[in-house]
């Protein structure tokens, strides 16, 4: 393990030894020469060079990261072999392929050209499979990633940019998913469609001149798969690998964040060189995340659209349901109340289900993405972090990211409604009453539950280094009384329970100046006074070295001392203790 510190192997050496010189191999002067040849052209040598001995942390959760680059990686690899057969075309063909009970049927050549590729293209099926699985590994992996920025604070100065930057990676990741499981034109991506034109329809003023600039005339017309396609293999996909290209050269400029340990400060990083450690790494897991997902698409199938037929407008699909990550705007959509829909100057606004359908998706986002901001104006930190937060340490933040989570789970069930009614033979209406409580209550009560929660382990993390750890041996004076013998931790083990710095409200400025003048700002101040005593009246700050001076200073060395030791003494030690 290396920290960015270049150290010099003198230990190697005997006094008076120079370096020892090896001619390069022939092999090495080849590679040497066209490694010469293109630094010439292009300078190449001094970034890659930094690059290569870029050092980074060594932790397992850096690695959600790289799984969502890599199931980008391999939907990218995927989706090339798929474009050679898929015609992205809603013209009607009469499908001949293998496929025995479809033989004869009326369908888009965009369907037929799917079952082509599923049935009688070598490995097709299982090609598709592992581009659907990748997809939705990418997702996962992405907003678990996330996740993991967000509870420790990796987000603050300097890397608030790259937040904004993964949030809308995220974003387009969702869309990029709605395309691409779009274009096979079965019943099922069909009916996704069709709810997509009804929610743009519900656009104010606008929604109907949307539909038909979209799909080019009415519902269904012939445009939309051609353009789904070119945004799912062309624009979005351009946009996704130019946002994570700016993710990873901002990652390598800056620092790399690490969490907190002995040796590890905001002024350097502890870890190991890109090459040849994580060079080697970051091979062998990128065969480990494709062979897994390969072996999800070889054991576990998925999206069947053969069991689904060709989209038809008539047959009614009830019972469908979107990928996951779509859940959570399909179930705002059914909790959403019908009273929304009203009428004014003339127009319709159909509000329940503009709201969730058009207003939900950006906004969530739109919210991820300024967080960091709002906070460092709430906190008045603006400082550069570099040492990560353990969650517990900011029981607000963690408190806040718990309560969004839960609305999140509290829309994606939703979604499910009438297959739980019918599962559970209850009332559709029961269950969507049931929802739209929780969605109000419970977020609220998890934010609770979850700060109470943090604080507590941070008082226990507090009395851990104050105390010690029971042993559970009990020790007995001479003048009878008894002792439970704590133990301490070890140093480096302490160091990590106290390291986060102490937090306080932020003090409310007199809202007039020395003149009797009202200051302009006073209303703002005092909303970012109420918002700082939100986060940090609560706060339960580290030990600080007077306190664990003055609570072993006090007596609790008694607990350590041995049976044999006079009554006296420990008397003594609480009374200088107490004075």
């Amino acid at each position: 393990m290396t920290t960015t510190a270049n150290q010099r192997p003198a230990d190697a050496l005997r006094t008076g030894d120079g370096p020892r010189h090896v001619a390069p191999s022939a092999g090495a002067k080849k590679i040497g020469g066209l490694a010469g040849w293109v630094d010439d052209r292009t300078g190449a040598a001094k970034p890659v060079g930094y690059l290569m001995k870029k050092v980074f942390p060594d932790h397992w959760s850096f690695m959600l990261g790289e799984i969502a680059m890599y199931s980008m990686i391999i939907c990218l690899i995927t989706g090339a072999f798929l474009t050679f057969w898929f015609i992205p075309s809603a013209g009607h063909t009469i499908y001949d392929g293998s496929y025995v009970p479809l033989r004869g049927v009326q369908m888009s050549e965009a369907y037929a050209s799917t079952l082509h590729i599923s049935f009688d293209i070598k490995g097709g099926l299982i090609i598709r499979q592992i581009h659907h699985w990748a997809a939705l590994m990418f997702i996962v992996a992405l907003t678990v990633h996330m996740f993991r920025v967000f509870f420790t604070g990796a987000f603050r100065k300097p890397r608030e940019l790259n937040w904004v930057i993964g949030s809308v990676l995220a974003l387009l990741a969702i869309i990029e998913g709605f395309a691409g499981y779009s274009l096979p034109d079965d019943l099922l991506s069909g009916t996704g469609i069709r709810a997509m034109a009804g929610f743009v329809q519900t656009a104010p003023v606008i929604g109907s001149y949307l539909v038909y600039g979209i799909f080019g005339g009415p519902f269904p017309g012939e445009m939309i798969i051609p353009c789904l396609y070119s945004a799912h293999v062309l624009l979005i996909p351009a946009i996704l690998i130019g946002l994570f290209t700016a993710h990873i050269a901002l990652v390598a400029l800056q620092k790399h964040t690490q969490f907190p340990g002995p040796g590890r400060t905001n002024d350097n990083v502890v870890g190991y060189p890109v090459m040849p450690v994580y060079a080697a790494k970051a091979g062998g897991f990128f065969f480990i995340v494709f062979g897994v997902i390969a072996l999800m698409a070889a054991l576990v199938q998925i999206n069947p659209i053969w069991g689904y037929g060709p989209y038809d407008p008539s047959p009614v699909t009830a019972g469908s349901q979107p990928d996951w990550y779509m859940g959570f705007a399909d179930g705002a959509l059914r909790l959403l109340p019908g009273w929304l829909e009203f009428s004014f100057l003339g127009f319709t606004l159909s509000l329940n289900i503009a709201l969730g359908a058009l207003v939900l998706l950006p906004l969530v986002y739109t919210v991820l993405g300024v967080y960091p901001f709002v906070e460092r104006w709430v906190t008045g930190d603006d400082r550069e972090h570099h040492l990560l937060d353990r969650p517990r340490n900011a029981p607000v933040r963690t408190g806040i990211g718990m309560a969004g989570i839960t609305a999140y789970t509290v829309f994606m069930f939703a979604a499910g409604n009438d297959i739980m009614a019918i599962k559970l033979g209850m009332s559709i209406n029961d269950i969507t009453w049931f929802f739209r409580i929780a969605l109000f209550v419970a977020p609220p009560i998890v934010f609770w539950v979850t700060k109470r929660v943090c604080l507590s382990l941070q008082r226990r993390d507090r009395d851990t280094v104050l105390h010690g750890r029971e042993s559970g041996t009990i020790i007995r004076t001479p003048d009878g009384r008894f002792f439970e013998r704590h133990e301490a931790g070890l140093p480096e083990d302490q160091w990590i329970l106290v390291q986060h710095e102490a937090v306080a409200p932020l003090e409310l400025e007199p809202e007039v100046d020395e003149h009797g003048v009202a200051r302009p700002a006073a209303r703002k101040d005092r909303m970012r006074a109420r918002l700082s005593r939100f986060y940090f009246q609560d706060a339960v700050n580290p030990v600080t070295p007077a306190e664990l001076a003055a609570a072993h200073h006090h007596g609790h060395e008694t607990e350590a001392i041995e049976g044999s030791q006079a009554a006296g003494e420990i008397e003594s030690a609480e009374t200088a203790g107490r004075h």
